[in-house]
C-alpha cells in the first residue's frame, strides 16, 4: 500500500503574494516503489458560476464566463526511480505570484456563484499495473494588510413609512414602530467583528426575534450583460422575544473566514457584502434594513 501526502511548512495554510511556499511531498509505503516521475502543480483560479434563474438570460454570456486563470506552476519533485520502503520525504518550493504583472492575486473565496481557490496537486505516474497517485490541497492566500479604516458610524431609524417595497397607501395599516441606532462602520476591517448597536423605541406589535443576517451579493458577466445573485452567509439572533422598549442591544458579528473576502471589482466578476436587520413580529410580519458594507483586509 502505496500513501501520498503533502505537508506545507505553513501550519495554518495562510500565504501571501510574494512569499514562498514550501513544504514536502511524503510517500508512504510497506515496500520499495517504483514511479515514472512526481510532479506537484500549484494553480489558483476563479471559477464562475450561473444561477438556474439565469442561465435562460445569459446563455449567449457563456464564453466570458470561463475560468480566470491567476497562477499555474509545475515542477518535477522526483525523477522516474525507485523510492525505499517506509516513509519519504522530497522538498518542494514556489514562489507565489501570478501568471503576469497585469492579474493580482485575489483573496481566496467560497461563495456560491464565485469561487477563488488555490491548490497544490501531487502526481505520482506509476507503472502500467500500479494505479497512479494523486493527492490535492488547498491553501488560502490572503492579501497584504492595509492601514485600518477610519470608522465613519452610520446611524439609522427604521419607521413604516422609511419602509421600501410597502405602497404609500399601505403604510397606514402598519402597526406603528420605531427602531433606531447606529453601525460602527459601513468600512469594516474583515478581521475586526461588525459592530453597533439598536433600541426598539415603540412598537404596538409584539416583537418575536430581532436577528443580523449577512449576505454575499455577487455579480458575474462581462459588458454583454451581469447576473446578480445575493444569498445568505449566516444569520445571528441579537433579540429574543419581545425585547424591552428603551434599552440599547448590542450588534456584533464575526465576519466567517473562507466565506468573507475583501470587497472586489472585476471586469467579470464582483462580491460584494451587505448586513440586514431584521425584526420578526409575532404575527408574522417582518421588517428588514439593510446596510451596504465594504470589506476591507
Amino acid at each position: 500500500m502505496v500513501i501520498l501526502d503533502i505537508q506545507l511548512k505553513n501550519v495554518d495554510r495562510v500565504y501571501r503574494s510574494g512569499e514562498t511556499v514550501s513544504g514536502v511531498v511524503v510517500v508512504k509505503s510497506n515496500s520499495s516503489v517504483s514511479h515514472s516521475g512526481i510532479t506537484l502543480r500549484l494553480y489558483g483560479e476563479v471559477t464562475l458560476q450561473l444561477s438556474a434563474k439565469s442561465v435562460g438570460l445569459f446563455e449567449a454570456f457563456y464564453s466570458s464566463l470561463k475560468p480566470v486563470q491567476l497562477c499555474d506552476y509545475t515542477v518535477t519533485v522526483a525523477k522516474s526511480g525507485r523510492l525505499p520502503k517506509g516513509t519519504t520525504a522530497l522538498p518542494f518550493e514556489f514562489e507565489l505570484r501570478p501568471n503576469n504583472k497585469d492579474i493580482e492575486l485575489y483573496e481566496t473565496y467560497h461563495g456560491v456563484f464565485v469561487n477563488i481557490q488555490y491548490m497544490l496537486t501531487c502526481d505520482m505516474v506509476r507503472g502500467v499495473f500500479a494505479k497512479d497517485l494523486q493527492k490535492k490541497l488547498e491553501f488560502i492566500v490572503e492579501q497584504i494588510p492595509g492601514p485600518p479604516p477610519s470608522p465613519v458610524a452610520v446611524p439609522f431609524t427604521v419607521v413604516p413609512q422609511s419602509l421600501e417595497n410597502v405602497k404609500k397607501t399601505s403604510v397606514d395599516k402598519i402597526p406603528p414602530f420605531k427602531i433606531t441606532g447606529q453601525i460602527t462602520s459601513a468600512k469594516c476591517h474583515i478581521g475586526q467583528p461588525f459592530t453597533g448597536e439598536l433600541v426598539v423605541e415603540e412598537s404596538v406589535s409584539v416583537i418575536k426575534s430581532i436577528e443580523l443576517q449577512l449576505l454575499r451579493v455577487e455579480t458575474c458577466g462581462s459588458a454583454e450583460g451581469w447576473a446578480k445573485e445575493a444569498t445568505e452567509i449566516q444569520n445571528i439572533q441579537v433579540g429574543e422575544g419581545d425585547v424591552a422598549r428603551g434599552i440599547s442591544i448590542p450588534l456584533y458579528m464575526v465576519f466567517p473566514r473562507l466565506f468573507t473576502a475583501p470587497t472586489l471589482s472585476t471586469k467579470t466578476f464582483k462580491i460584494e457584502f451587505e448586513v440586514n436587520l431584521v425584526v420578526l413580529f409575532k404575527d408574522g410580519h417582518l421588517v428588514s434594513h439593510s446596510f451596504p458594507i465594504k470589506l476591507v483586509r
